[in-house]
């Protein structure tokens, strides 16, 4: 694959373009972001964040990103108009609504088209959303009864264990749970994920996946990091990184797939990244990728 291959550049957010530690996007990564589009390469923002809480991180970095693959993939939508989206189906939601009403002490995240709100919260929640820094958004609370009822829901988050997600999902014949964090599930339509997202930008624009390239750190990336031409997979490094052969700024990692000439980088930016063969992500560790990044 060559440089004028790469036609667009999908990047998930959380441990990704922000720090899980500093919760910023550093300058290095700005500065290769518009690069990038410079060089005629488009670039997304691919979250499993809903486009309601986008805005609490998107107005921390000063790019204009050509469009947002929201929802885990389920929202995508551009500023020419472009919009596709695909809703859980009704059925499963009344189903998830019934089983947490058998289940009072769970917390649930539920993702509208531009509301998100929760059913009620614990202190398992809190410290969940207290870890997101300055990029944690505003929480609201409302009936899941009412507003579901009333309005498409995209996703559905419940703070539960890996066995309570395989009890609920055998109820939920059109649903299918994905994680970026250890503490909730995101539940998303069985036929959809982030690769789902990216394949309506590429039939909108006539490009080819291998076109793409894709940089992600959670488990619910390992779609889209496998689907993109190039998907470039980062995960926390441990205290030690003598295992570590290669760290070196993400905007480095762009220029070695020549989609960039020359950027400048200090080696105090962040993230930092490091060139390794098994993803060691929490929600990674059982999926493996030609290429893994270590993000600080």
């Amino acid at each position: 694959m060559t440089a004028i291959d790469i036609k667009a550049a999908f990047f998930d957010i959380d441990g990704t373009l922000t720090s899980f530690t500093t919760h910023v996007v550093p300058q290095s990564t700005i500065d290769a972001l518009r690069a990038l589009q410079a060089n005629g390469v488009k670039i997304f923002i691919c979250t499993g964040r809903p486009p309601a809480q986008m805005s609490v991180v998107l107005n921390t970095i000063p790019v204009d990103f050509d469009g947002i693959v929201g929802f885990n993939g389920q929202y995508c939508v551009d500023g020419s108009g472009f919009l596709e989206k695909h809703a859980l189906d009704a059925t499963d939601v009344a189903t998830i609504v019934r089983w947490l009403d058998e289940h009072e002490d769970i917390v649930a995240c539920i993702g509208e088209e531009d509301y998100v709100y929760f059913n009620h919260s614990n202190d398992q929640m809190r410290r969940t959303w207290a870890s997101l820094g300055k990029t944690a958004p505003d929480v609201f609370f409302d009936d899941p009864h009412v507003r579901t009822a009333e309005h498409e829901t995209f996703q559905m988050s419940p703070y539960i264990s890996r066995d309570q997600e395989a009890e609920l999902l055998s109820l939920l014949p059109n649903t299918r749970g994905v994680r970026w964090h250890p503490d909730f599930v995101d539940l998303i339509p069985a036929d959809g994920g982030k690769d789902r997202g990216i394949q309506r930008f590429l039939d909108h624009y006539g490009w080819s996946k291998e076109q793409t390239i894709s940089f992600g750190d959670g488990g619910n990336d390992v779609d889209m990091l496998r689907f993109t031409g190039i998907g470039v997979a980062m995960a926390t490094p441990p205290k030690s990184r003598r295992r570590w052969p290669i760290t070196l700024p993400m905007t480095s990692i762009i220029m070695a797939f020549g989609m960039l000439s020359s950027i400048s980088t200090s080696s105090d930016d962040l993230p930092l990244t490091a060139f390794h063969f098994t993803a060691a992500s929490r929600c990674m560790r059982h999926h493996k990728f030609p290429i893994a990044l270590s993000l600080q």
